[in-house]
């Protein structure tokens, strides 16, 4: 990347780690010595960037927990929590650092897990790749679709293994459905439904709270990178990043990194996307976050399949998940469920019995499997750029309010140029989205 602050030398940033108050949680001499304890193995290496919340011991450390070396957040008190779980979980303790550059100069770290707000995927994902390193990225895979692009490029170029975390993909009762479905269990799709979740700000946080400065421990400016400046505001960031445009796309990009995900899979639609979209969003009346409430979303495909995404706040979580409409019938699919009308259509067929973790813990093996064969993972990189796109067309549909066309030969808005400005984002400088 050209003229990247991340790219100072380490001297610089031991320098400033010391004038900012940063704790590290091991010197580079008991670093080094945490690696040359490991022994020579099959194992792979990890570390982790990212270990609040989806990064965090309730979620992605269980799943890489024996493979975890070091660690790297932001916030300190993130850091602490990832450390002490795996003294307890593991009886070990890795290196820790709020600088995710020293994970990727460590010759013994062979994968990284980007577990960090979107807005930062796309740049951390490629300096990993072209520091060698395999990469699990989060969904949803990126902040626009530019960004899902040039990672998918930087994959390639690098000759690296990217895993986008749509860990459905690798859900027992996702893939016997996409098998059904593609073996004509319902004759031929005619359209696809799928049912997303309100957004859950007010339940996380409440009511909106003034401006004011970062918590001890927590470099916000660094967590802002290429996003925007702007003061600091507890409800903003963690987990409530997600509402706000300058650092993600809203439940359409969050759940629709599954959700969606599954419908462009059961078409066939991994390598393409839809032709048109169009829809409409109701927003939160006073303006506390900046995503959809609601939306209703209509794609249509160049095959004639019209899909139908919509997100609502009073279903039943049950009933959020994919559909697939053929001339035969309906299939839905959802965690640990598959359901048939007419439910004759099921008849005769093994439905698997799925822990609730089963797909992540599949997710994390396939990845791991991968990096040893070097072959492409459940949810490639590429596949993770397709559907994000798919979410991303949609959220600019609804805040352009009008239809666009979309050519997915070429990942082009079709005579828009106001619309095609969407496609990519401006970023903070001296970042850049340069290989």
């Amino acid at each position: 990347m050209n003229k990247n602050p991340l790219k100072s030398s380490r001297r610089a940033f031991l320098a400033q780690s010391t004038a900012g108050g940063v704790i590290l949680s091991m010197t580079p001499k008991s670093y080094r010595a945490v690696f040359a304890d490991q022994p020579p193995s099959e194992r792979v290496r990890v570390g982790m960037v990212g270990v609040g919340n989806q990064g965090g011991p309730k979620n992605n450390m269980k799943y890489f927990l024996k493979n975890i070396v070091a660690l790297c957040d932001l916030d300190q008190n993130y850091l602490g929590e990832a450390n002490a779980f795996l003294k307890k979980e593991a009886n070990a303790t890795a290196f820790a650092t709020d600088d995710y550059r020293r994970l990727l100069d460590a010759k013994d770290i062979d994968a990284v897990v980007v577990t960090v707000p979107d807005h930062w995927h796309a740049l951390m994902t490629i300096d990993a790749c072209k520091a060698g390193k395999d990469v699990y990225c989060e969904k949803p895979l990126s902040l626009v679709i530019q960004e899902g692009r040039a990672m998918t490029e930087a994959a390639r170029k690098y000759g690296r293994v990217v895993q986008t975390g749509s860990m459905q993909r690798s859900g027992d009762e996702f893939k016997l459905a996409i098998e059904l479905i593609q073996k004509g269990i319902v004759g031929t799709v005619k359209s696809v439904r799928v049912t997303l979740p309100g957004p859950n700000w007010i339940a996380r946080a409440g009511s909106p709270v003034s401006d004011g400065p970062p918590p001890a421990g927590f470099d916000f400016d660094r967590w802002l990178g290429p996003a925007p400046l702007r003061a600091y505001n507890q409800n903003r960031v963690h987990y409530l990043f997600r509402f706000f445009w300058d650092y993600s796309g809203g439940q359409q990009t969050n759940f629709g990194a599954h959700h969606l995900d599954i419908a462009q899979w059961g078409l066939g639609m991994d390598d393409s996307g839809p032709v048109s979209v169009e829809g409409s969003a109701t927003f939160h009346p006073q303006g506390w976050y900046e995503t959809p409430d609601t939306s209703e979303i209509r794609y249509r495909y160049g095959n004639g399949v019209t899909l139908f995404c919509q997100q609502i706040t009073d279903n039943p979580s049950r009933d959020k998940g994919t559909e697939f409409i053929g001339d035969k019938g309906s299939l839905f699919v959802t965690r640990g469920m598959i359901r048939t009308n007419p439910g004759e259509l099921l008849q005769g067929i093994d439905l698997p019995k799925i822990p609730s973790s089963q797909a992540n813990h599949a997710h994390v093996k396939d990845f791991f499997d991968c990096i040893k064969s070097r072959s492409k993972p459940a949810a490639d990189v590429s596949i993770g750029h397709r559907s994000a796109t798919v979410c991303h067309l949609g959220n600019i549909a609804v805040r352009l309010k009008r239809k666009i066309q979309w050519d997915p030969a070429t990942e082009t808005i079709v005579n828009d140029p106001d619309a095609s400005q969407w496609l990519s984002k401006e970023y903070r400088k001296p970042w850049s989205l340069a290989q």
